[in-house]
């Protein structure tokens, strides 16, 4: 993998549940596909069930 820089399309971003606020995935997402913050339903260990994680900075 190429060092992260500016010029980067694909970005590494972390996933936080949004009941509980842990950060529990890590993933990558194409900025120029995607600009805004990602939402994906995942499951949560801590909540012990599937809830919607958004993307975190």
């Amino acid at each position: 993998m190429a060092k992260a820089g500016a010029k980067e399309k694909r970005i590494r971003i972390t996933l936080a549940c949004q009941e509980c606020k842990e950060r529990n995935y890590h993933t990558q997402k194409n900025r120029i596909n995607d600009p805004d913050r990602l939402q994906l339903k995942k499951y949560c260990p801590r909540c012990n069930k599937v809830t919607v994680h958004k993307e975190t900075k």
